[in-house]
């Protein structure tokens, strides 16, 4: 007798079975849901349109400067503290920038302070400080700090916009160019460039669910009614996360996209869950609503401890020390409670409402019930369970090996940088006349318990200090501000002559014979030398290349290094480095220190609630142990992909943790799906028959469950930067191995070579097992 008939036939047995009526307090929401099905409804579209009337957008409260997230001990924050007389702290800033493309005239100059007169009348903008012309004569900048309101995406771009809105009004003569530059505009065009991405992100990830869903459900309304519930928490959540930010709720600009994939993605396993078990339930013979009552019954439970499992997981991040993590955490679990809630009503009622229509145009029937792939596919892999297991623990294994070759990025190449926009000519501009350490310069502090004019020699020493090490290819200080070279006498007898060089006009005022080129020189100290003295400021131009490099990165605890030796061969009491690869070593540093306290914290989480849905103190150790197993091969791979295949010096510094909660908590969705009901079908008989059973039935939900949400994520890779497409093909790959070796192959065999443990200490652990085997399953029934 051929595997299909027999399964079927013992299939058909373990259905056979009356069964008492649903109870509980999942039933119970089902009959609500039924019976209130249109009222629901309408409470969900009514829900959405408040969300949109009458609460923020997310794009107003996202924020995205990394730098923002660190703790206040990171030691960029420190020396940010440090840097406070010359940029206000740790408070945004941008560049303005004029050129001429010839010597700046009197009427150039004169527009150029109206301008900066403008500006300073801008809203959040704090201060306006000019830093003087360059030795070539033919171009100006000034530093322009903003409020701290600025930080956040739409109030930058909003202050942004209005600063290049006053280079119209000043009546600029010809040919002279005004440009506003600078790390919050660069954000802000960045911002820009990259606006389509999430749009783009979220067309192609309902695009993507929609031909996937059709396909599985060969049905029209099916997937209309899987998708809806999750496109509307969408639309809900990014408000609702927006207004938590009045509580104190961080919001990194990449929640916007995480928050479409992960809601798309989850929002569609709950759908996929029920309806699968709804259709099942009628091919059982059940009507529609009665099919609905049973199935939510059932997989009711599996959707609250599956989404519950995921929302415990993002809200431990809230133990993490990086700002970012912080913030994800709360806000992607707020999103995931909205679907959760949307699944557990939203989609059955949608179920309940369309009854047989749900499925058109085909007609569900009772059938009888047979062996499908999945469950050929497991039947013959318990054969050999043991061998099965070791084979895929050996690959699994051989992919974690590449992770000794990890190595981290950090955040630079997360978005799009264009290259024709205002700021990115401004800092080309910037580069050409002025010092070469000028243009997106790291920023070296050193503070000192007197004031320099006491003792200007260490100026001298700390200058020469700093350009004996190879960590810097180039340095610009007090002695050489503008690109005019100043010995120590003359700065000396400037400051004696003029006094604290901020309090200095553009021209020298009457009666003032320093010539103008030294008085322009000496105007520009103002931006290195602090008004008391006490604190001086380098710009440095790094060996390693570009401060948004891997390498400038690695190169920041030697440039630390240099900056320190400096401060002890001057008598500095407090040193720091201020930028971007700075603050690129510090966010890799505290991700790197979050992974390690946050996994086992997650992973104790997880276990619990599996052990409670499980009934087992057995199974959540080998279950965590196999998404462990899952994570680190995603991991390997991602290596092998982005290092080994493509090249990249390393792989972005969120991808290892993003990677980790996310496989970990959308793993445990699978593992809940396919355990419980293998412990559904224990309860009829034998293990071996329950586990085929089981995987026979969920085996081609999980599949589709898992190609929609790896599919989602993979979206990424064609609408983001690098840093969106590592996440995004990474956490796929995971999904992936998960969905069709773990779940569906390695757990099953493990399952059944545990037998009856499997559920200790519960009850059925104690029930009588009858020892079966295929063969003997085989014997039995041609007998």
């Amino acid at each position: 007798m051929d595997d299909n008939k027999l399964s079927a036939r013992t299939i058909s047995a373990s259905t056979a079975v009356t069964e008492p009526p649903e109870r509980g307090p999942f039933a119970a929401l089902a009959r609500f849901t039924i019976r209130f099905r249109y009222l629901i409804v309408l409470a969900w579209l009514v829900a959405t349109f408040l969300s949109l009337r009458l609460l923020p957008s997310l794009t107003s409260v996202s924020n995205s400067s990394n730098g923002n997230f660190l703790s206040s001990s990171a030691p960029s924050v420190q020396a940010l503290k440090l840097a406070a007389p010359f940029q206000q702290g740790s408070l945004p800033t941008a560049m303005l920038v004029a050129n001429a493309g010839h010597p700046l005239t009197a009427a150039d100059q004169a527009a150029i302070t109206r301008d900066e007169a403008a500006i300073r009348r801008v809203p959040n903008v704090v201060q306006v400080r000019d830093q003087g012309v360059s030795s070539d004569g033919t171009t100006r900048k000034a530093l322009v700090t903003l409020s701290a309101q600025s930080s956040g995406n739409t109030q930058a771009t909003t202050v942004v916009d209005a600063i290049r809105g006053t280079f119209g009004t000043v009546g600029a003569p010809a040919g002279l160019s005004l440009f506003l530059t600078g790390q919050t505009a660069t954000n802000v065009d960045n911002l820009s460039a990259n606006s389509s991405s999430v749009a783009l992100t979220q067309v192609l990830s309902i695009v993507f669910i929609l031909v996937m869903l059709l396909a599985i459900y060969r049905s029209v309304l099916a997937p209309l009614v899987t998708l809806l519930p999750a496109a509307l928490v969408v639309v809900i959540a990014g408000p609702v996360i927006a207004e938590s930010a009045k509580i104190g709720v961080q919001v990194s600009s990449v929640v916007q996209v995480l928050l479409i994939i992960l809601v798309l993605g989850a929002g569609t396993d709950y759908g996929l869950f029920l309806i699968f078990r709804v259709r099942e339930e009628m091919q059982r013979g059940l009507d529609p609503h009665a099919a609905l009552l049973k199935s939510v019954s059932r997989v009711g439970e599996t959707i609250a401890f599956s989404g519950g499992i995921v929302i415990s997981a993002l809200l431990c991040l809230l133990l993490a020390t990086l700002g970012i993590y912080q913030g994800l955490g709360p806000s992607l679990a707020i999103a995931i409670a909205i679907m959760l809630l949307a699944g557990l009503t939203l989609t059955p009622a949608l179920v309940a409402i369309m009854g047989r229509r749900l499925f058109w145009p085909f007609k569900i029937r009772p059938i009888e019930p047979r062996l499908g792939a999945w469950g050929r596919i497991v039947q013959r892999a318990l054969r050999w369970p043991l061998a099965t297991l070791l084979l895929g623990v050996a690959l699994f294994a051989g992919l974690a090996s590449a992770v000794t070759h990890y190595s981290s990025t950090g955040f630079a190449s997360s978005g799009t940088t264009s290259t024709t926009s205002q700021s990115a000519r401004g800092t080309a501009v910037l580069t050409a006349h002025f010092p070469a350490a000028q243009a997106n310069p790291t920023n070296l502090l050193l503070h000192y318990p007197f004031s320099v004019w006491q003792r200007p020699t260490v100026l001298v020493q700390a200058d020469q200090s700093l350009r004996s090490n190879h960590v810097f290819q180039a340095i610009s200080g007090p002695l050489n501000p503008n690109g005019t070279p100043l010995s120590l006498a003359q700065l000396a007898q400037l400051h004696a002559t003029l006094g604290p060089a901020i309090n200095l006009p553009l021209v020298p005022p009457a009666g003032v014979t320093v010539p103008a080129p030294l008085y322009s020189a000496y105007r520009a100290t103002a931006q290195f030398i602090s008004a008391d003295g006490q604190t001086v400021q380098y710009f440095a131009s790094l060996t390693a290349g570009d401060p948004l490099s891997n390498a400038a990165m690695q190169a920041v605890p030697a440039i630390r290094h240099a900056v320190a030796q400096a401060a002890t061969v001057t008598g500095a009491n407090a040193n720091g480095v201020v930028g971007v690869a700075a603050i690129a070593s510090d966010l890799t540093n505290a991700s790197n220190n979050d992974i390690v306290h946050l996994v086992p914290v997650v992973l104790l989480v997880i276990a619990l609630l599996l052990a409670i849905v499980l009934r087992s103190a057995i199974a959540p150790w080998y279950l965590i142990a196999s998404v462990g197993l899952s994570y680190l091969g995603a991991l390997g791979f991602a290596v092998i992909l982005f290092m080994g295949i493509q090249g990249n010096v390393g792989l972005n510094f969120v991808l290892p943790f993003l990677m980790f909660i996310f496989l970990m908590a959308l793993g445990s969705d699978y593992n809940v799906l396919v355990m419980t009901r293998i412990r559904e079908e224990a309860q009829r008989g034998p293990l071996r028959e329950a586990v085929v059973r089981a995987i026979n039935v969920t085996g081609a939900t999980v599949t589709s469950a898992g190609l929609i949400l790896a599919g989602t994520f993979a979206v990424l890779t064609f609408s983001g930067g690098s840093q969106s497409q590592q996440i995004g093909l990474g956490i796929a790959a995971g999904v992936l191995m998960d969905t069709f070796l773990i779940r569906t192959l390695l757990i099953p065999s493990l399952v059944v070579l545990l037998g009856r443990w499997n559920w200790w200490p519960s009850p059925l652990s104690r029930q009588a097992q009858q020892p079966t085997s295929i063969a003997a399953d085989r014997a039995r029934n041609v007998a």
